[in-house]
């Protein structure tokens, strides 16, 4: 069986008042199990409609999305999803909100064990201090942690992420970034991380994938070739440096063609 996330010439197009609007073209990638996979790329380039085929929250027009060989025909618990948006229950306590999806049909887990399962992710998120906390009274990247601690909860193979961190402040976001990398390094993995940010992409990935836009495409996938772990100080590294400038480069083409 196929290990992974195989994506073989997919495309999706949309109607729209104006005609049809073709979002993704003929887009094939390779994905190996517990690879960290940033996509990047202009404003509308279908970074996030690509998301949405792997969550399977959209169908594509052509092609398809395997998991471990298995394609792709809706949401499923082998893959987690945690948006830019803060998407936890605003009535339900750190707790509840993380112990969630564990009650589900699809996830049903022994009481006992959603108590152990909960306990051990807000210790990895650092969150074991606001377990009857509210969401009001939580910050936003105390929020976001809770998010990515609710989605690993269920063991889900692959974790999908759209701009987890954008709404986030730099010092925040780059809190977040190393909690993520820490929790990756005892929680193995695969994930799919969209982002604006070069260099978030560069600190954070295996692999970086710089899509092209009108149609949405795949352009150029370039290998972070920099040891896991890392730290902040990385980012001054010259090696750091020289990868994400030609990861930059090819991004700032991008974004010039679309604005011709």
């Amino acid at each position: 069986m196929e290990q992974g996330i195989l994506i073989e010439g997919v495309g999706v197009t949309y109607q729209t008042a104006s005609g049809t609007f073709e979002a993704l073209k003929d887009v094939n990638l390779k994905i190996e199990p517990g690879e960290f996979i940033s996509i990047v790329g202009p404003s509308g380039c279908g970074k996030t409609t690509l998301l949405n085929v792997l969550a399977g929250f959209l169908k594509s027009n052509t092609g398809q999305a395997c998991l471990d060989g298995n394609p792709i025909k809706g949401p499923g618990p082998e893959r987690g999803v945690v948006f830019q948006q803060y998407a936890i229950f605003p009535w339900l306590t750190v707790v509840e909100n993380v112990a969630f999806g564990l009650k589900l049909s699809a996830n049903k887990t022994a009481h006992d064990r959603i108590d152990e399962i909960v306990d051990h992710f807000l210790e990895l998120v650092g969150l074991q201090d606001f377990k009857k906390s509210y969401p009001k009274e939580l910050s936003g990247g105390m929020k976001q942690r809770v998010a990515i601690a609710r989605a690993y909860a269920v063991n889900p193979q692959v974790l999908l992420m759209d701009e987890p961190f954008g709404a986030l402040d730099a010092q925040t976001r780059q809190f977040m970034q190393e909690s993520l990398l820490d929790i990756l390094e005892e929680e193995k993995k695969t994930v799919v991380f969209i982002t604006h940010g070069v260099e978030e992409a560069t600190f954070l990935s295996t692999r970086v994938v710089v899509m092209a836009s009108k149609p949405g495409r795949i352009r150029e996938v370039i290998p972070i070739d920099i040891p896991y772990p890392r730290k902040a100080s990385v980012k001054t590294a010259p090696e750091f440096v020289k990868i994400r400038a030609e990861i930059d480069k090819v991004v700032r083409e991008e974004f010039q063609k679309q604005r011709q």
